[in-house]
């Protein structure tokens, strides 16, 4: 770990470039302007409304298609890259190669924290256990500081943190990709194929994944899932303490599902921990997502802790989040699903069919994989955007598929989508906003579709 008095004394000289603003960047570029730093922002924007506050504070702009051309040059020392601007691009491996050096604000974060770090990552649950282990911390009294691909970023306070905090960070393969620290603590969820209209293919997503892992010492933990196999496969990279946890396995290290038991096996002594009911958020995948939470914090959370949280946390925003009851009807929000395991995860939390909007913009990846759940659980399916017509031909392919089961309806916009469900919709059901795909095509990020999904429902 390097001295952070050293590292910012480092910096005074050096003349340092951000790629982009936004939840990354702003607080640091502020940061960075203060301490006296010669600091650029690059955006491909033409104008920014940040440049309002941090111009004044000394930052300089690069705005507009060229934004790069200073950075593929190395006319710059250091470049922080958002996690929006994939590692292996031509202009970033240009700077590299003209002795520029690339970081990014979670790489530093690593390297100076002075306290132990969970991380988690995994194509999905992961905002949700990178949640949970944070109320359980927090509850247990430790100052959590939550960032990563959720939250803030965490390098600007990095001077406020102190040895007996805890950090707990959600990382995403965009972060992972270059990432030559481990954290003391590490989870992976799950693996499954995502974003493969970025990583050149699916094994260059699987090793940013595993970088989590790869630079933990022998004094570490890890925790895979003992049910996806691509995840277990990484066992062999694990240096230090390793446990599993199961929904469907009793593991010899680590947290299990019982019958309706959570369950932690300690190397053979099992101790029984809550029951699944005790879980408040609904479905399957969340009790999963506890499990991963206990074999992280084994030993330093107590039991009742555990239980107490599990009964008190309401879920994150955008996860199967109940927005409103109109008429008989309920509406959920689950914008964050820009998979199909996780249309899938949410077809599963309820037994009766669904109404689901579904539709946005190409990750590169396959439908088929939820299309015979599709017709067996949603009732009417609502397309829009980009994949309307791609969603559209895998449920059809399915082999249970039938004409008009289910009904499938094509729309212009969220706000079509909306309305038409409300018209079909009656007392009993449930309409979801379950795309399926990344949100490019018509929002900046899934938050936003989120957003505006919940505006239109409330509005109703």
């Amino acid at each position: 770990m390097k001295n952070i008095n050293v590292f910012f004394n480092e910096l005074k000289t050096k003349k340092i470039a951000f790629i982009g603003v936004g939840v990354s960047h702003t607080d640091l570029i502020a940061l960075f302007c203060r301490k006296g730093f010669d600091v650029t922002v690059c955006d491909k924007r033409q104008s920014l409304d940040e440049e309002k506050t941090l111009a004044p504070l000394g930052a300089k702009f690069i705005l507009g298609e060229k934004y790069l051309d200073d950075i593929s040059a190395g006319r710059f020392d250091v470049v922080f890259r958002t996690p929006g601007m994939y590692y292996y691009t031509q202009s970033l491996t240009d700077a590299r190669k003209n002795g520029s050096v690339v970081t990014s604000e979670i790489e530093c974060f690593f390297e100076l924290c002075p306290c132990p770090v969970y991380a988690i990552t995994g194509s999905d649950g992961k905002t949700t256990t990178t949640t949970i282990v944070s109320e359980l911390l927090a509850a247990e009294g430790k100052t959590v500081h939550k960032g990563g691909n959720i939250g803030k970023a965490l390098l600007p306070i990095i001077e406020d943190v102190k040895e007996d905090d805890a950090a707990v960070v959600e990382l995403s393969s965009f972060q992972l990709i270059s990432m030559r620290s481990s954290p003391d603590f590490a989870a992976i969820t799950n693996i499954t194929p995502n974003h493969l209209n970025v990583h050149k293919d699916m094994q260059e997503y699987i090793d940013a994944k595993a970088n989590i892992l790869l630079h933990q010492s022998a004094f570490s933990r890890a925790v895979l899932s003992a049910d996806n196999s691509t995840a277990k496969e990484l066992s062999g990279l694990v240096r230090g303490d390793l446990a599993y946890f199961s929904r469907f396995e009793k593991v010899e290290n680590g947290a299990y599902l019982d019958g309706d038991t959570l369950c932690y096996n300690d190397h053979g002594t099992v101790y029984p921990i809550m029951d699944k009911a005790d879980i408040k958020i609904p479905g399957m995948h969340n009790v999963e997502n506890y499990l991963t939470a206990i074999a992280l914090t084994w030993g330093k959370v107590k039991k009742e802790t555990y239980v107490k949280v599990a009964r008190e946390f309401n879920g994150v925003e955008h996860r199967i989040e109940l927005v409103r009851e109109l008429d008989g009807v309920k509406y959920y929000n689950n914008s964050i699903a820009s998979s199909p395991t996780r249309v899938i995860a949410c077809l599963n939390t309820f037994d009766q069919k669904q109404i689901m909007i579904m539709g946005g913009s190409d990750k590169g990846i396959s439908f088929d994989p939820m299309a015979e759940l599709v017709c067996d659980k949603v009732k009417l399916l609502i397309l829009m955007g980009q994949t309307k017509e791609k969603i559209k031909d895998a449920v059809m392919r399915a082999k249970n598929y039938k004409q008009g089961a289910p009904e499938i309806i094509i729309v212009n916009d969220m706000a079509e989508a909306v309305h038409t469900a409300h018209d079909k919709a009656v007392k009993g059901d449930i309409v979801s906003l379950s795309p399926a795909c990344a949100s490019f095509d018509m929002y900046r990020m899934f938050e936003e579709r989120g957003k505006h999904f919940k505006d239109i429902v409330n509005s109703l």
